[in-house]
């Protein structure tokens, strides 16, 4: 999945990376920690209509007391109705990302068909647009970050 320039040098595949050096950083008694980290991104994928090997990818972090999956949900909804349109119906599927728990995958009507299967969408009416999850107690714990109470 990884573009070498050299043995030592790659491009760059993730944005999550400034997740975990923001979160070691924060003072969480000066309140939540909330950020966004925009990015290009390159991995070696087929291009396809739905598939690039370069494309612009969002990380977004909220870690604070009591989080809860509700909340995740409502921003996304949020988000890709902004983003998309109120045209597009979104619906979030269960998924797996090694560093959230519960993950998911979110997806939202095909714009090329509205919903109704075509070669775009792979005849499911659905293109996926992102995927997401609450950050893993693990991860927390290794920041030093109590996971009982924040997420």
């Amino acid at each position: 999945d990884t573009f070498y320039i050299t043995k030592e040098i790659l491009m760059r595949t993730q944005t999550s990376p400034m997740q975990a050096r923001t979160l070691e950083k924060h003072d969480f008694s000066q309140g939540p920690l909330k950020m966004i980290s925009p990015g290009v991104v390159y991995r070696r994928d087929t291009d396809d209509p739905t598939h690039s090997h370069q494309f612009h990818q969002v990380e977004g972090i909220v870690i604070d007391k009591h989080i809860t999956m509700a909340d995740l949900k409502g921003t996304l909804e949020l988000v890709a109705h902004e983003l998309f349109g109120d045209r597009f119906d979104i619906r979030l599927r269960p998924s797996y990302f090694p560093f959230t728990e519960p993950s998911v995958e979110a997806d939202i009507t095909c714009f090329n068909c509205g919903g109704k299967g075509c070669a775009v969408c792979k005849y499911t009416g659905w293109i996926e647009v992102l995927g997401a999850g609450m950050v893993h107690p693990n991860v927390l714990e290794m920041a030093g970050v109590d996971a009982e109470v924040y997420g």
